[in-house]
């Protein structure tokens, strides 16, 4: 078992390197069409490492699947990864409209976007990867945790369902002041370094700012995304797998999504379905376990709707900006 753990974790170093180092070597402005590519590189990853979990789990290759997590063979577990990796994926929504939000506010420019999005979604893979494996314990010591993460889905559904969105204050975030108060910032960017000197001291430039702003967001959507996917199986492997793939296609989600992402307006009422719909599910753990494939069709029709919706609202907004007031003449 141990050996899919160190062989994931080998990958995923792999991948990053890979990508940090030949892919993006030479820093570029991302645009639409090359972000689209590798949101479908990544995806088919995702797809792929999928039926390898079908596999592994049926013949229950070096033991896993036997640990005790409910889930009954390669199908399951299949269906439980993509369900938790389509939950994971569509809840990094509102994640890329804050990014956005911050990008905007610090201006960054274009061609750093990548490097700080990289370095950001490092760090969310070790803090994930701790929160995964804290939550599992919680649950396997105290059954009943489970009946607080559902009920914390359903109330952060309802903040966001009245929650207005709100600009993005860099001067009230607890990170931004401690390294302001600790180091020295440039008044400017210089190139793509966090770091650099000011005579002899070190001191921090503002995208180091913009770096700590991503990785203290993506540590308040952690808290509200990882209790949905325990909704889901609380099977470590495939919690944490699922997880991480869904962040691994965040920076090429949010180039493919950014310059349209105000179009999915209605996307947030989706959102906060089915984070109520996964509440429920794990406050009914312990009565009835509704099925995986039941709650994956529900999830994607759900979601199916939100994206619909958003369109027909668009194309509805933009025909009315186009057609001219009518009056007297």
């Amino acid at each position: 078992m141990y050996l899919f753990w160190i062989g994931f974790l080998v990958i995923i170093v792999f991948l990053l390197i890979l990508d940090l180092k030949v892919f993006h070597k030479n820093e570029h402005e991302i645009n639409f069409k090359e972000a689209l590519y590798w949101t479908g590189f990544w995806v088919f990853l995702a797809l792929l490492f999928n039926v390898f979990i079908y596999y592994a789990y049926s013949y229950k290759w070096f033991g896993i699947g036997l640990n005790g997590f409910h889930v009954t063979d390669g199908k399951d577990a299949a269906m439980k990864f993509f369900t938790g990796y389509i939950i994971e994926k569509s809840l990094s929504m509102d994640n890329i409209f804050v990014m956005a939000m911050i990008f905007g506010y610090f201006k960054v420019p274009s061609i750093y976007q990548h490097r700080v999005l990289y370095w950001g979604i490092l760090g969310a893979l070790i803090m994930r990867g701790i929160m995964i494996i804290s939550g599992i314990g919680l649950i396997r010591m105290f059954d009943w945790i489970i009946y607080v993460f559902g009920a914390l889905l359903i109330l952060t559904a309802i903040k966001m369902l009245f929650t207005k969105d709100e600009d993005i204050e860099p001067e009230k975030n607890f990170f931004v002041k401690t390294a302001r108060k600790l180091y020295p910032v440039t008044s400017g960017y210089i190139g793509h370094q966090f770091f650099t000197k000011i005579d002899g001291k070190r001191a921090i430039t503002p995208l180091f700012l913009v770096l700590l702003m991503v990785e203290s967001t993506d540590v308040l959507f952690a808290v509200d995304s990882i209790p949905a996917i325990f909704g889901i199986t609380t099977d470590p492997y495939i919690v944490f797998t699922s997880n991480i793939f869904a962040i691994l296609g965040l920076r090429s989600l949010y180039f493919a999504l950014a310059v349209i992402i105000e179009k999915f307006q209605f996307m947030k009422y989706a959102l906060v379905i089915v984070l109520i719909l996964v509440g429920i599910k794990m406050l009914l753990a312990h009565v009835y376990e509704i099925p995986t494939l039941y709650s994956l069709g529900v999830i994607a029709l759900v979601l199916f709707a939100g994206i619909l919706v958003s369109i027909l609202g668009s194309k509805d907004t933009q025909s009315n900006k186009e057609t001219p007031p009518s009056g007297d003449h």
